[in-house]
């Protein structure tokens, strides 16, 4: 894995300056550095509780000191290396827009393109930089070769723009969805496995799984549903866009034909960044969906044919990557188990209270979903921010009525404090 000092000395040589080496340098400060290492070298579950360590992980941040956010499921801020970043090439970008934009900032593409394989554990002919999951996944969505009567199984808690694009494809091309309908919380990997399996029929083409379900922070076990795709001759699309840099896995593990996620979200990175993958030999089935010299060729690079763009956002997406790297996704997903079980257990404690989400460590891991008898998530929601300030979103979706809660590595235990307070307030 690129060094985090290796990292920024490359940066610095593209750009030519030395500033943005000293600007890390001064962003990740020594005392960060030392906490990590001292933090590095303790157990599973101190490195965990650490606090010492995770407060210089939130001095990195620049959260609101009056409302608690623990909305990070929707998008998460950036740590202030990266907003850094961000200034420091837009700033460049406006001395003289063409040269710099295309002649300097974007010869970075390459090197981060590296990285982020590097991240993901695949090649770097597989990976396109674009803005977000629903730009990646609805690529593939709209640049599959499906004909009418071709079956697609997804599941009733798929992303809203998911089930659109592939309704879309209904509309426009005859195909069939067929759901696998999930009685979430659930944590019973054969009965999610089974849901969809039943699904399959000879006219299955493919299976489109959502990670981790957005709603509720259900872990879907897509490693074994996508063996039993495969089995079938079924290829596998997997929305991963609260998964990647959350729980520690490289792509391929989870037998993916196809993969999206968001940058923005568990990786930190600038707002409308994202990343398509694509298993090598399945690129030249995908049509491009923007324009292209090759729209059926085998270059994943026909997927990044956007037009004018921020090119000082992509390029800050590797300082986000350099700081994720030096956590490492270990440590961050140990982290975030433990801020989860840290509020769902004490309010537990409660008997108004119930859980949306399975708080075992295989199905769920940041983001939990909670209810309170009585009330509908919705009214929680309101309380929990007009008497509390306390940033969290109301689920309402299929049989799910609650709040979605989702803290970062920035989440510190008496923020959570303040949660179960306000929480046990609102159910009594």
């Amino acid at each position: 894995m690129t060094s985090r000092r290796g990292f920024v000395k490359n940066m610095a040589a593209i750009l030519g300056t030395a500033s943005v080496h000293m600007m890390i340098e001064s962003a990740v400060s020594s005392g960060l550095k030392a906490a990590s290492l001292d933090n590095h070298s303790m157990d599973k579950e101190k490195r965990a509780s650490d606090e010492i360590f995770w407060n210089w992980v939130r001095d990195s941040y620049t959260v609101s000191r009056n409302i608690l956010n623990l909305n990070n499921g929707g998008v998460s801020p950036q740590p202030k290396v990266t907003q850094d970043a961000q200034e420091k090439y837009n700033r460049m970008s406006n001395e003289a827009p063409s040269y710099y934009m295309w002649r300097i900032i974007d010869a970075g593409r390459e090197p981060l393109r590296d990285s982020l394989a590097q991240l993901a554990g695949c090649s770097p002919e597989e990976i396109a930089i674009n803005r977000n999951s629903t730009e990646g996944l609805n690529t593939i969505i709209f640049g599959l070769n499906l004909e009418k009567g071709d079956e697609v199984v997804m599941s009733n808690f798929d992303y809203p723009n998911m089930r659109n694009a592939w309704n879309q494809r209904v509309k426009r091309d005859g195909i069939v969805i067929k759901k696998a309908n999930l009685p979430l919380p659930m944590d019973n990997e054969a009965e999610i496995v089974k849901l969809y399996t039943d699904q399959f029929t000879d006219k299955t083409k493919i299976v489109h799984l959502t990670h981790i379900i957005n709603w509720t922070g259900q872990i879907i076990p897509v490693r074994k549903i996508a063996d039993e795709a495969h089995k079938r001759g079924i290829e596998v699309i997997v929305d991963g866009a609260h998964s990647f840099a959350h729980l520690d896995y490289k792509i391929p593990d989870l037998g993916a034909d196809y993969y999206g996620t968001s940058l923005h979200k568990w990786l930190c990175a600038p707002f409308g960044s994202g990343l398509l993958y694509i298993k090598k030999d399945k690129i030249r089935k995908v049509w491009a969906l923007l324009s292209s010299d090759e729209p059926d060729g085998d270059n994943i690079r026909k997927f990044e044919s956007l037009g004018t763009r921020s090119f000082a956002k992509e390029m800050a997406i590797g300082y986000s990557l350099d700081f994720h790297n030096m956590i490492t996704t270990e440590r961050k997903q140990e982290r975030l188990h433990y801020l989860k079980n840290y509020w769902t257990s004490r309010v537990l404690e409660n008997p108004k209270v119930y859980m949306n989400t399975s708080i075992k460590p295989e199905f769920s891991c940041a983001l939990a979903n909670f209810g309170i008898k009585g009330l509908t998530g919705s009214e929680i929601d309101q309380q929990l921010f007009g008497k509390y300030k306390i940033h969290t979103v109301a689920i309402k979706h299929e049989h799910i009525d609650g709040v979605r809660v989702t803290p970062n590595i920035y989440t510190s235990e008496s923020d959570l404090d303040r949660l179960v307070l306000a929480i046990n307030e609102i159910a009594s």
